[in-house]
């Protein structure tokens, strides 16, 4: 069966996500009365940075190992969305659409039946060859849970990951959310990197990761919510000594 290809564009979670949380900040203060924070501004003000931002586009998890060599150019594209923001919710609340209700986020919360789940980050780690420390290519990379490969949020999220030559031997994995019977549970889920090369010793290393169970929402991915391993090296086989008999 063909999978629809899927195009996401990471900037545009970044940027609704940023306006979520300084409205938030914003209903918190005296500029609640000055700034409108409705539903419809919050979208009007994500949709003025938007057109004032470069995007950025992936396709699967590999996208996210690029993205990951960058951190300093990261770092200040956040900087300037968090600007940007500040001057689009200004700007809407001069220029707010006629004929709009404006109040609250729009949205009932009795209009469908609440769901509790474990939203579990995504995980990014790097693997280099334990003798050259030289990043590695070409080898399968597996996250595992319960003895078997942990599910990805969806198709585009590879599991096994395969190393390639040009993310610096960085690899990702998101897991799908696990079902919780109510909100602020409180989890340790343990899992495992599993990593078979020939020419190396077979490595597993084992970790956990805890996590508090909320309401379920369609959440974008943030490198804001990731869980980031330590380094990890491959050593290669040892080789038997030759026999030799006097």
């Amino acid at each position: 069966m063909e999978t629809a290809l899927k195009i996401h564009n990471l900037t545009e979670d970044l940027v609704k996500q940023e306006v979520d949380k300084i409205c938030a900040e914003i209903e918190n203060s005296d500029q609640g009365k000055e700034i409108c924070t409705c539903g419809q501004c919050r979208l009007d003000a994500a949709c003025y940075v938007l057109n004032r931002t470069k995007p950025r586009y992936i396709v699967s998890n590999r996208g996210i190992a690029h993205l990951e060599q960058d951190p300093i150019a990261r770092n200040q594209e956040h900087v300037d969305i968090t600007v940007l923001t500040y001057r689009a919710l200004k700007q809407v609340a001069h220029n707010q659409r006629p004929f709009f209700s404006h109040s609250g986020r729009d949205r009932d919360p009795h209009s469908e039946e609440k769901r509790y789940v474990f939203n579990l980050p995504a995980i990014i780690g790097r693997l280099f060859n334990g003798i050259n420390f030289e990043p590695m290519s070409g080898i399968e990379i597996e996250l595992r849970h319960d003895g078997k490969l942990a599910a990805m949020r969806d198709a585009n999220w590879q599991n096994p990951f395969t190393l390639v030559e040009n993310t610096s031997g960085t690899f990702t994995f998101w897991p799908t959310p696990i079902e919780a019977e109510g909100e602020n549970e409180r989890e340790l889920f343990e899992f495992s990197i599993r990593i078979k090369a020939d020419g190396f010793e077979t490595t597993n290393h084992y970790f956990e990761i805890p996590v508090v169970s909320e309401e379920y929402t369609d959440m974008p991915f943030s490198m804001d919510r990731t869980y980031k391993l330590r380094d990890l090296y491959l050593f290669p086989e040892e080789q038997d000594e030759p026999f030799s008999s006097l």
